[in-house]
């Protein structure tokens, strides 16, 4: 991670998929699948949590219901 993305607390989809080493559309089907923690939008604006990807991506990548239940 870069020093740009390490000072963000929140990335859009073409961050989210440098970060994971994917394709922006990559990112976009892992969402429509429910296997992305769930972004914040912002107006129109869809960002996601640096920090709860580091998370999601530590407790090994789960669905997206499994890290919900995971984080309460």
């Amino acid at each position: 991670m870069n020093e740009r993305e390490s000072a963000c607390i929140a990335v859009p989809a073409n961050e989210v998929a440098k970060i994971l080493g994917i394709s922006v559309r990559h990112v976009w089907a892992l969402l429509a699948q429910e296997r992305l923690p769930r972004p914040v939008r912002l107006g129109r604006s869809v960002r996601w949590n640096v920090d709860e990807l580091r998370a999601w991506l530590v407790a090994g990548a789960p669905d997206t219901a499994t890290w919900e239940r995971m984080r309460q």
